[in-house]
């Protein structure tokens, strides 16, 4: 089964769960750490939620590299994957990911089987988190705690650095899923939903 086909049954899922929240946005193809890695679906609401897909046609050769990245920056994290791919899927992400095994019907449709329930990650990194936002965005929130002007002429990695050290966990996660939920600007090739009714 192709990973299209797979990430599009994925994303009707996710909207059939998630459509009734109010301020829910699906991303397609997040990128993280400044292009460090894309993870393939990221539901943004209360939490982050990052869905990574692989398909029977994939290797799990960068998969240890990819969960290194997605382990610092997301709240929760779902691996959904071919079933040939569990028993060693299972050695690689950590015990708090969720698990979906991909099944085709005999009508040629997909089939999600939950393998093993997410949780909460329980060590995100601030600066990981931090730079989910933009430059501007980053300023934006360290103007919100008064304390943006002595970095408008900084790098960005002492602009996030700032703000990972300037709150707590909880209240830069907060600030961070506001700004995604309102950004209006994306990359031209990020395919979001928002399900705001």
């Amino acid at each position: 089964m192709e990973e299209q086909k797979i990430r599009e049954a994925l994303k009707r899922r996710v909207v059939t769960a998630y459509g009734n929240r109010p301020r829910t946005l699906i991303i397609e193809e997040l990128g993280l750490r400044h292009g460090l890695a894309r993870i393939d679906l990221a539901v943004v609401n209360g939490s982050i939620h990052g869905f990574e897909i692989k398909s029977e046609y994939d290797r799990l050769i960068r998969l240890a590299q990819q969960a290194t990245v997605f382990n610092q920056v997301f709240d929760r994290l779902t691996l959904v994957a071919a079933e040939k791919h569990l028993e060693a899927a299972r050695r690689i992400v950590p015990h708090w990911w969720g698990l979906l095994a991909v099944k085709q019907r005999r009508n040629r449709q997909v089939e999600f089987v939950t393998i093993r329930k997410t949780r909460q990650n329980p060590r995100p990194d601030p600066c990981a988190v931090a730079k989910l936002l933009w430059r501007e965005e980053a300023l934006e929130v360290l103007g919100e705690f008064g304390i943006a002007d002595p970095y408008t002429r900084e790098t960005r990695a002492s602009i996030y650095a700032a703000l990972a050290g300037v709150t707590t966990l909880s209240r830069l996660r907060a600030r961070v899923r506001d700004r995604l939920l309102n950004r209006q600007a994306w990359r031209s090739d990020a395919q979001r939903t928002s399900c705001d009714g």
